[in-house]
């Protein structure tokens, strides 16, 4: 019998061939379902497109699609009348609130606010601490975006404790999952003898743009907006998805002299990338409009199928920074303001140890005073307490780092002593060691079920152990983060480690880390190096006391810093080093 099909046989499967291809379409392509409408239809058309090419949503966007979160507050109060857990998909919700529910660690919601450049008042300050005494741990935790978080909260009081919030007029919304988080800013803004701007107005008009703008709720992943006005307290803007930084353009280059702030992009430290320079400048008053714009493109072309390649940073990836910012010059309906490198001055320097300490305002005769927490841990007492000092000694004013502490702003001369006297009289501090004034921790183990260790224990137990030990005579940043969300950034501390499981026997692990060196930021910015793997907890004190006095014994001149040291050798010289012998 031949080989050839018979004309009937080749229409019979050319016509099943078309009724196959036709069915496909109808399935992806549903002409009877109207268009998405409304502030959410963005998230809806994206979803929608990711469908019809064949690709399958992740949970967290099948979440969304059957439920706004904004849309289930009144299930969030029943269960809340029950003291009941949350499933994922509702623990995914709530986070929309501010709400994270941390079983295993904890089985009790953490509570994140949103406090835009990171400044409050000294009432709402010590209201927060009323809330965690009535309805959370008694504890706040100050995070590396500037912001609070309140631990501990049993499920019936998640209710209690959002609208307690509010009702000091501050806020929790979307700061969780595929959210903007907390707008950071510079922590003197305003009071800095050296900034080009103050970020505050900046920070809270784009800080309420979100707030009432749905639009910007539920993007493909989570998103970072940081603002510096150049002060002397790095923001690490450029850790941000977008950094919106203060520059100084020079007359001659074609456009208007002055303050601008430059556009970076990009930035996720934890996926070791930091945010570029895209060339772009914009004037401060129209910040908040072409960052609505860069979001818009992003929740609309962002991944929606893969967690891990979500955030911008991948889109840049795929589409190069001119066709993203060709697609924002679009959506605006205007060009782009660019200029070149030689235009801007250079950026005023940071003082690593402007966070800690007594330094002068630019308004005469006034101080702000950095107070010292251990690894960002603060007790409700010490919280009421810096309250009073802040309204009795300050401007009435608490403000917020990244570097996981706080400034008291406004304190004259003559209240200075009496100041830090009343600081200490609350178990706190305004001075601190070289190394404990750079220690970065985020949760860890006790209250995170990601993190592999616990990370605030060891920075304690590092610190304890090295103070004594080596005499540092300049900061030395030391991150210890627990997974690979880095919410501590470790890659980019002079010292960096991320928690790991270290096997010490066939069927045993205990806790450790991964230890990298050489990370930095600013006109620093570098990813650290991994320099060992698989160090246990317990020895990574005597392992960073090893490196810090290799680092003493061996650099090259008295002013040479920990990270030039590092950054001069190779790995396997620094590894020769910096090694100790383990016990057995």
């Amino acid at each position: 019998m031949g080989s050839e099909f018979s004309i009937d046989q080749k229409r019979y499967l050319e016509g099943f061939a078309s009724g196959v291809t036709a069915a496909r379409s109808a399935r992806a392509v549903k002409p009877s379902e109207p268009a998405p409408s409304g502030p959410d239809a963005i998230h809806i058309d994206a979803q929608n497109r990711t469908l019809a090419a064949g690709k399958k949503l992740v949970d967290q966007e099948k979440w969304k699609r059957d439920e706004h979160p904004f849309d289930a507050y009144a299930r969030l109060k029943s269960q809340a009348r029950d003291n009941a857990a949350p499933k994922p998909a509702d623990n995914f919700r709530w986070r929309y609130y501010g709400l994270f529910y941390v079983a295993p660690a904890q089985t009790s919601y953490m509570c994140r606010l949103r406090i835009p450049n990171g400044i409050l008042n000294a009432w709402q300050f010590a209201g927060v601490a009323d809330l965690a005494d009535r309805h959370a741990g008694g504890y706040c935790h100050v995070t590396t975006r500037a912001n609070l978080q309140l631990r501990e909260i049993e499920p019936r009081h998640a209710v209690a404790v959002l609208e307690g919030i509010e009702s000091l007029g501050l806020w929790t919304r979307g700061s969780g999952a595929d959210n903007i988080r907390n707008v950071t800013g510079s922590a003197t803004a305003g009071i800095d003898p050296q900034e080009l701007i103050d970020t505050r107005a900046y920070a809270r008009e784009w800080h309420f743009h979100i707030l009432n703008t749905r639009a910007l709720i539920g993007l493909p992943r989570k998103f970072n907006v940081g603002f510096d006005g150049a002060g002397l307290i790095p923001t690490l803007e450029d850790t941000n998805d977008i950094g919106f930084q203060a520059v100084d353009v020079q007359p001659g280059f074609g456009v208007a002299p002055g303050i601008w702030f430059r556009l970076a992009l990009g930035g996720i430290t934890g996926h070791q990338d930091f945010a570029r320079d895209t060339g772009v400048i914009v004037k401060p008053d129209d910040a908040t409009q072409l960052a609505d714009a860069i979001v818009r493109i992003y929740s609309a072309h962002g991944d929606r199928t893969d967690r891990g390649k979500a955030r911008l940073k991948y889109l840049l990836d795929a589409w190069g920074f001119e066709k993203f910012l060709t697609e924002v010059e679009k959506l605006l309906g205007q060009p782009l303001t660019r200029v070149a490198a030689d235009a801007i001055a250079p950026r005023p320097m940071f003082d690593r140890a402007a966070h800690i300490g007594v330094h002068r305002q630019k308004q005469a005769g006034l101080n702000w005073i950095g107070v010292v927490f251990p690894v960002g841990k603060i007790t409700t007492a010490q919280m009421r307490g810096l309250a009073r000092i802040a309204q009795r000694f300050g401007d009435g004013e608490i403000r917020l780092t990244v570097w996981q502490n706080l400034l008291i702003s406004g304190v004259a001369d003559a209240d200075v002593a009496a100041t830090r006297a009343a600081i200490d009289a609350l178990g706190l501090a305004t001075q601190a060691s070289a190394l404990r004034a750079g220690l970065v921790s985020c949760t860890g183990a006790t209250g995170c079920r990601f993190a592999a260790a616990h990370t605030k224990e060891d920075s304690e137990a590092i610190a304890a152990w090295c103070e004594p030990r080596v005499a540092l005579d300049s900061p030395v940043n030391i991150h210890l983060t627990g997974c690979h969300n880095s919410c501590a950034q470790h890659y980019i501390g002079d010292i960096g480690l991320i928690g790991c499981k270290v096997e010490v026997s066939e069927d045993e692990t205990v806790e450790g880390y991964h230890i990298h060196v050489g990370g930095g930021f600013g006109p620093d910015a570098a990813i650290g190096r991994e320099l060992f793997r698989d160090v246990k907890a317990s020895d990574a004190p005597r392992q960073v006391e090893q490196m810090l006095q290799a680092y003493l014994a061996r650099r090259a001149t008295p002013q040479e810093s920990f990270l030039g040291f590092v950054r001069r050798h190779e790995v396997e010289t620094l590894q020769e080093l910096f090694a100790i012998e383990v016990p057995a």
